[in-house]
C-alpha cells in the first residue's frame, strides 16, 4: 500500500486527465501539464515521465503501468489496458473515472470488502472480461492471502453461482444460522470474509441482477460507487446546425416577403454571359 497523499495526487491526475481529453489535446502533452501540477513529494511525477516516455514509443501507457507493479495496482493497470484495447467498447475516459473513484476510497480507510465490491461492480457495470478481471483483483496489496485464494475461486465460480450466494457463503450470518441449525458452536469451516449485515442484504438479493446486490451495500453500509459512463455531450454539434438552420429560416422569409412586396427579382440570381463581360 502507498502513502496517503499518493492516492491524493492519483485521484487529481485521473480527474485532470478525464477532464482535458476532451480538449483534443495530445495525451503526451496532457501528461506533460498535469505532472507540473502534481505535488514534487510524491512518486506520481515519476511515474508520469514513464508513462509518457512509454506513451512517446508505444502509442499506449497501460504497458507502462504494468511494468510499475510497486507504484500502480494490477487492477488499474488493467482498466487501462481494457481501454486501450481497439475490439472492446470500454473508453479511456470512464476508466479514468473509475480510477479516480478507487483512488479516492483508497486515500481513506479502505476496506477488503469495499475494496472487492468496487472492482466487482467496475468489471459488472462495463461488461469487463471476468477471468482477467479477478486474477488483477487478486494481487492487489490491501488482500491477504485468505481474500486472494477467495477471489481466485470466485473466478472459477462465477457464471455458475451468484454473487449474492458467494458473499452469504462467506458471511458471519450464514455462520451464526450454521450453527443454530447444528448445534456446533465450533470455528466456522469456511473463513468469515463479509459480516452479517452484508450477509442479510446479500440473501435478500438471490438471483436479482448483481447491481442491485452492489446499490443495496452502498445504501445501507457506505461502500463506494462507481461512477457510471456519461452520455457524450452532443452540443458542440448541435448550436453549429441550429445556426444554420436560422440563417436558412432568416433567407427564406425574406424572399417571401419580397415576393409579397413587389415580386422576386430572379434577374440578381442570373450568372453574367462572357460575352456581356467582353
Amino acid at each position: 500500500m502507498l502513502d496517503r497523499e499518493e492516492y491524493v495526487e492519483q485521484g487529481y491526475f485521473y480527474r485532470t486527465l478525464s477532464e482535458r481529453l476532451p480538449q483534443n489535446m495530445p495525451l503526451q502533452e496532457l501528461l506533460r501539464q498535469v505532472k507540473e501540477e502534481m505535488l514534487g513529494s510524491t512518486k506520481l511525477p515519476m511515474a508520469i515521465d514513464f508513462l509518457r516516455t512509454e506513451l512517446e514509443h508505444t502509442g499506449e501507457f497501460g504497458s507502462a503501468m504494468a511494468r510499475l507493479p510497486h507504484y500502480f495496482s494490477p487492477f488499474q493497470t488493467y482498466l487501462v489496458q481494457e481501454a486501450e484495447n481497439d475490439r472492446g467498447r470500454f473508453d479511456l475516459r470512464t476508466a479514468l473515472e473509475i480510477l479516480r473513484a478507487e483512488a479516492g476510497y483508497r486515500a481513506q480507510e479502505v476496506s477488503p470488502q469495499g475494496l472487492f465490491l468496487f472492482q466487482f461492480e467496475a468489471l459488472c457495470r462495463n461488461r469487463l472480461r471476468y477471468d482477467p478481471g479477478l486474477t488483477a483483483m487478486s494481487g492487489d496489496p490491501v488482500y491477504d492471502d485468505d481474500w486472494r485464494a477467495w477471489i481466485l475461486n470466485v473466478r472459477h465460480q462465477i457464471g455458475l453461482l451468484d454473487l449474492a450466494d458467494l458473499l452469504f457463503i462467506r458471511s458471519e450470518l450464514f455462520h451464526e444460522r450454521r450453527q443454530k441449525r447444528t448445534g456446533d458452536s465450533g470455528e466456522p469451516k469456511q473463513l468469515v470474509l463479509f459480516g452479517a449485515k452484508e450477509g442479510g442484504i446479500a440473501l435478500a438479493n438471490r438471483g436479482k441482477d448483481p447491481l442491485y446486490l452492489f446499490a443495496a451495500l452502498q445504501r445501507h453500509l457506505g461502500y463506494p460507487e462507481v461512477p457510471r459512463p456519461k452520455p457524450p455531450d452532443d452540443t458542440a454539434q448541435v448550436i453549429p446546425q441550429l445556426k444554420r438552420r436560422m440563417e436558412r429560416l432568416e433567407h427564406r422569409m425574406k424572399l417571401i416577403e419580397e415576393e409579397q412586396r413587389e415580386g422576386i427579382d430572379i434577374t440578381k440570381f442570373y450568372r453574367p454571359h462572357a460575352d456581356s463581360q467582353g
